[in-house]
């Protein structure tokens, strides 16, 4: 640092400040720093500053799943903000969403030195009250429909089956059909649930749910079964990965959309808007999810506590040409 500073024509204090992020520099000082640190081959000592100041400038993110939409979004999002706060991630994928293996990932990540852990739940632990919460660290939950001891952060799921039901309904339909998402899921289960509450609201009849498993070759095996049914003219599927499915067989099957059959999706891929017809759907804010999961995460890093409540990020419908009023 020493050799920094005479070279920069600094002090050491605004070296050391320089290394360590601080904003009471002025870029032309800070630039002249930086050259200086290049040019000695200086680099912070990261274990020290961490040693130091009990923080080591990393976030663990614990994950069901890397293959499904939603989850390699929220990822992205989580990695960006924590990035724009000089945050590094550490990784771990978890196989089965049981007490044993997110127990076994808490202590994995403990030995990897994070200041605290992301977890998205995106399928339900068998039981939550027997996993080994890290006593001290700070933990941020995503997509969880438990009763947790920690800060939830969750898309508004039931805001948004209510907006594509009711769009639906709006058009005209007199009933809406649904292609539900896995049992197992916290989100599909909240869409469902919205769904048959909205139909029910309204004094619509609820048909049976056909189940899907997030996947187009799902959704276009349940757009078979809904395609042979007449009375079909309006579906709400769970994501838009189905819904794709689901146009294919409607096609396929000379029903045409939205002429004959409406459908909806959720997620706003951006792909969607590409389908044929382009899709209307509930379109998820993955940046403000987070967003927030970094910022509540980090003021129980700094401040020792949890935020006092519970997020929900809403939605909104984003109308496209799959959806029209019933053909009379």
């Amino acid at each position: 640092m020493a050799d920094v500073a005479r070279e920069a024509g600094v002090s050491g204090q605004t070296v050391s400040r320089v290394a360590n992020g601080r904003s009471n520099v002025d870029e032309g000082t800070r630039s002249r720093v930086l050259d200086a640190m290049r040019k000695v081959g200086y680099h912070p000592n990261n274990a020290a500053r961490a040693l130091r100041l009990g923080r080591f400038g990393n976030i663990g993110v614990i994950m069901f799943t890397l293959s499904s939409f939603g989850n390699m979004r929220t990822l992205d999002s989580i990695a960006m903000a924590a990035s724009d706060h000089n945050y590094s991630l550490t990784l771990i994928p978890v196989r089965r969403p049981s007490q044993k293996d997110v127990t076994r990932a808490f202590a994995r990540l403990h030995r990897q030195a994070v200041d605290g852990v992301i977890i998205v739940i995106e399928t339900a632990l068998i039981d939550t009250a027997e996993v080994h919460w890290p006593a001290g660290l700070p933990v941020v939950v995503i997509d969880a429909g438990a009763d947790l001891p920690h800060p939830i952060v969750d898309t508004d799921q039931s805001e948004g089956a209510r907006l594509a039901t009711e769009h639906l309904l709006d058009q005209g339909h007199s009933t809406v059909w649904h292609v539900s998402g896995p049992a197992n899921s916290y989100s599909a289960t909240r869409r469902r649930q919205s769904w048959s509450d909205t139909l029910r609201h309204h004094g619509r009849s609820v048909p049976a749910p056909v189940d899907g498993d997030w996947t187009s070759d799902s959704g276009y095996r349940a757009g078979l079964v809904l395609a042979e049914n007449s009375d079909v003219t309006a579906v709400f599927t769970a994501n838009d990965q189905m819904a794709l499915g689901v146009l294919r067989a409607l096609h396929e099957r000379g029903r045409a959309v939205p002429g004959q059959v409406s459908v909806v999706g959720f997620d706003d891929m951006s792909e969607s808007k590409n389908f044929w017809p382009p899709l209307t759907t509930v379109r998820q804010n993955f940046e403000g999810v987070g967003r927030r999961s970094v910022e509540m995460l980090l003021h129980g890093i700094r401040h020792g506590t949890s935020t006092p409540a519970n997020v929900l990020v809403p939605t909104h419908l984003v109308r496209r040409e799959s959806t029209a009023p019933p053909a009379s």
